[in-house]
């Protein structure tokens, strides 16, 4: 019999209860739903809106309720033949029939002052505060993994690229921590996340609260919550917290997805800059010598599902009025999927990053074979007192030169050099070596090796105290 069966004289539907059946997807917030439960009948006896023996016994059975969940023997699916089953429509009713199975109508006291609304809006919480630490977690350790890499190749040059055409020098090792950077302010979302998510909604009822003496303060203190949601309309009906979680879940995805995509590029025998370890490739079914970036081209994948995530449950919320509608159980699914794809991806990068090899040699070859160097032939100038504009063109004419005439800048005697401009000296030859021109840049967070190994440093202490 459903719980709210006073009202109805007839059964729902077998196929109206599939259709509207969330225990399948919820069941994953049992423990978060218990642990609420606990602190929810704590306060009720402090309160003495039942009694404590009442409190007790209910309290021993939903830990009972919670290990034989652990454990197996009560298995919250409607589709499994193992263990105890429940037709329930969700998490909640599916303990809460256990609880008065094992504890008759004493059980039924669990509910007195709570609301599925405010039930469900605290598990998401928990849930929420819960996963957040671990992607935090995961998210420092993929940022580990770069530093290390970057001090493993701190003296590597490379090519530096926009618009994926050859710009200028740089240090591998800043390339690197260009996603320490970024990986941070995914850090710094989740963790003010945090601030809005550390907030009860129990104790707001339906929406509109309860005539019963309780003490909201008291639950959140005990669930260790930093507040409370204060207006009880918005405390059931709000689901920004798990919209911002899954944009913050999007933009480390979309992170994760360039620096997947470079090793798709980079591990290619047209660049060969990259080789990812065995372990994190595949081959193919049918030639024999491929070495497919697989894990890489999942990541890049995945980043569009998390996308979905975020437009699925953005579209659920759009249209809806206050308070709550059972449109919002379809909120779950997205962030349930988006929570384990990002957490699953940050610690497939983080352990495929480890197994990856740069050709140093490679780099090194290719910092010969274009005109990387042509900004510093410009800067040259400008020290000599030309302004920057008329520099740029008269570079560029060079360079025009040498494209024509098939030679590198450093190949151009100077006397071409000296038709272009009477402000080119002899000394102009030590503008063109790419080592040289990493440390002629002075600005803060540049590529300049200084610059490069105090960003080590620093990311070192910041991340390994």
């Amino acid at each position: 019999m459903n719980l709210w069966s006073g009202r109805f004289r007839s059964q729902l539907d077998p196929h109206a209860l599939k259709f509207s059946s969330s225990l399948d997807v919820d069941k994953q917030l049992y423990r978060e739903d218990i642990e609420g439960s606990l602190a929810h009948v704590a306060m009720l006896a402090k309160q003495k809106i039942i009694s404590l023996q009442e409190a007790a016994t209910i309290q021993n059975a939903l830990k009972e309720i919670e290990g034989e969940i652990a454990k197996g023997t009560l298995v919250l699916d409607r589709k499994s033949s193992k263990g105890k089953r429940f037709v329930a429509e969700d998490v909640h009713m599916a303990i809460e029939q256990r609880l008065m199975e094992k504890i008759g109508p004493v059980g039924g006291k669990l509910h007195t002052a709570r609301s599925r609304n405010d039930q469900v809006a605290l598990d998401e919480r928990l849930y929420l505060r819960r996963t957040t630490k671990q992607i935090l977690k995961l998210i420092r350790q993929l940022q580990k993994t770069f530093v290390a890499k970057a001090s493993q190749y701190d003296s590597v040059l490379m090519p530096g690229y926009t618009h994926l055409q050859r710009a200028q020098p740089i240090l591998l090792a800043h390339h690197l921590l260009a996603y320490v950077s970024m990986l941070n302010r995914d850090r710094e979302r989740f963790s003010d996340l945090l601030t809005r998510v550390n907030r009860s909604p129990l104790g707001a009822g339906a929406l509109a609260g309860t005539p019963h003496p309780i003490d909201r303060n008291a639950v959140a203190r005990s669930l260790r919550f930093d507040g409370l949601v204060e207006n009880s309309i918005d405390a059931v009906s709000d689901r920004d917290v798990l919209i911002e979680f899954i944009a913050h879940c999007s933009i480390v995805m979309m992170h994760l997805s360039r620096f997947a995509e470079e090793l798709v590029l980079w591990s290619s025998q047209e660049w060969h800059f990259a080789e990812i370890g065995d372990a994190f490739t595949t081959g193919s079914s049918i030639m024999p010598q491929k070495k497919n970036p697989d894990m890489a081209e999942l990541v890049r994948g995945k980043t569009g599902r998390v996308y979905g995530d975020l437009m699925a449950l953005l579209t659920v919320m759009k249209g809806i009025p206050l308070a709550y509608n059972r449109d919002m159980q379809e909120d779950k699914e997205p962030l349930f999927d988006a929570a384990k794809t990002v957490a699953d991806s940050l610690a497939i990068c983080s352990s495929m990053l480890k197994t990856v090899k740069f050709d140093a040699q490679r780099f090194e070859n290719e910092l010969a074979s274009d005109f990387l160097l042509a900004t510093e032939l410009a800067d040259y100038l400008v020290r000599k007192g030309m302004p920057f504009r008329k520099a740029h063109s008269i570079v560029g004419d060079l360079v025009h030169v040498c494209t024509r005439k098939k030679i590198a800048l450093t190949e151009l005697p100077l006397t071409e050099y000296r038709k272009h401009s009477k402000l080119f000296e002899k000394g102009v030859y030590s503008m063109l070596d790419p080592r040289a021109s990493l440390s002629r840049k002075r600005s803060a967070g540049s590529t300049s090796p200084k610059e490069v190994q105090k960003a080590i440093r620093s990311w070192r202490r910041r991340l390994f105290r």
